[in-house]
């Protein structure tokens, strides 16, 4: 049986998601080949019809999910703002709301970011917010229509992996509604993680982009993704505090013990 991520109205085979704001143009359409992702964020202010070079569409595959995010909002009010002006820059009606006041940490504001969402949801966007880790403000989230939560693993760009794992264990259980873990993972085998977990993806940007072969490590991570995904399905056993013997240890060469 195909294992499949239904995500609003997209059914999608991969759970990589992949964003694009640092690496250089000409990088980009090999680095998302090697993740083998379908949806692929990208900041508006990369959307530059009058300049070619400059214009992030003109990189990413025509049959891509595009998913627009909200940089640089710093209230839910702007977030809506950005949303509508890249609907009418043509990057189509799924949006990540990124609503961020705090420049050192660079961590969501959820309050702002559930106002965000209420709006566009009721304007037909397909809406990904991204949120600290908080139960309350994803239950909320899920009831006003979005699309997924998208709970950060550490702050942005940070490569400090699953910081909140806790914290987004929890949220896998209660919320129904995909957990997509975005920001902070820093290597493959923490994307592998947060899958096993029960994460439906993983949204991944810096740690490919300030790889020494960036190309490479989107495959790493496309891998990782593939194989924490599978690990999760094939239900792991049981943790034990005790060793327990995977061969016998009775009646070696006739030997009773």
């Amino acid at each position: 049986m195909t294992d499949v991520l239904h995500l609003a109205d997209k059914v999608l085979r991969s759970r990589l998601f992949v964003g694009t704001g640092k690496f250089s143009y000409e990088l980009v359409p090999d680095v998302l080949a090697a993740a083998g992702t379908q949806v692929v964020t990208m900041a508006l202010r990369r959307v530059d019809r009058n300049n070619p070079q400059e214009n992030i569409l003109n990189y990413v595959p025509r049959d891509a999910i595009l998913l627009p995010n909200t940089s640089g909002a710093r209230t839910g009010e702007e977030a809506v703002r950005i949303a509508r002006l890249a609907r009418a820059a043509g990057c189509g009606n799924w949006v990540k709301i990124e609503v961020i006041q705090d420049q050192r940490y660079l961590l969501p504001d959820n309050y702002e970011t559930l106002l965000a969402t209420e709006t566009l949801v009721k304007e037909g966007f397909v809406v990904l917010p991204y949120v600290s880790p908080d139960l309350g403000t994803a239950r909320r989230l899920a009831d006003c229509g979005a699309a997924a939560v998208m709970p950060l693993g550490a702050p942005i760009g940070s490569n400090r992996g699953l910081r909140t794992k806790e914290l987004i264990g929890i949220l896998i259980e209660e919320i129904p509604l995909p957990i997509v873990v975005d920001a902070g993972l820093g290597r493959p085998s923490e994307a592998a993680q947060a899958m096993e977990m029960g994460a439906a993806a993983v949204l991944v940007n810096t740690a490919i982009a300030v790889a020494d072969d960036p190309v490479q490590m989107a495959k790493g991570f496309r891998l990782a993704v593939e194989a924490g995904r599978l690990g999760y399905l094939s239900g792991p056993g049981a943790r034990r505090e005790e060793a327990h013997a995977s061969s016998p240890l009775t009646g070696f060469l006739g030997e009773e013990r």
